[in-house]
Order: structure tokens, then C-alpha cells, then sequence
């Protein structure tokens, strides 16, 4: 739970800087949006869960 809510953040904090820089209109974000609810409920969505906290596993055992 607390990878997919840090996913959430950065992508929110992303989709923020995008959207005051002019890179990104709030049309396509909110495709983007749709895009990502529609993939939830789809049944590739375990994949791309799995697929996350895998990356997670190996960036948060990742020593400077």
C-alpha cells in the first residue's frame, strides 16, 4: 500500500509541474487519469503491480 501511494505522489507532483510549466494540458491529464483507472481494472493490473513493488524492492536496496 505504501508503494502505490508513493506512485500516486510522484505522478501527482509530476502531473502539478507539468501543468504549470505548459507541458501538459489538463485534457491529456486527464486522459492520463482515465487511462490509469481503466488499466486498474483490467487484468494486466497485477502484472503492473508486481512489476512496481518489484522496482521498489530493487531502488530501496540500492546503497549510495
Amino acid at each position: 500500500m505504501a508503494v502505490s501511494i508513493s506512485v500516486v505522489l510522484l505522478l501527482l507532483i509530476l502531473a502539478v509541474i507539468f501543468l504549470r510549466n505548459g507541458g501538459l494540458k489538463v485534457s491529456h491529464a486527464l486522459v492520463c487519469a482515465l487511462l490509469g483507472f481503466y488499466m486498474a481494472s483490467t487484468s494486466i493490473a497485477p502484472t503492473i503491480h508486481s512489476g512496481l513493488t518489484a522496482t521498489a524492492d530493487i531502488v530501496s536496496s540500492l546503497r549510495p
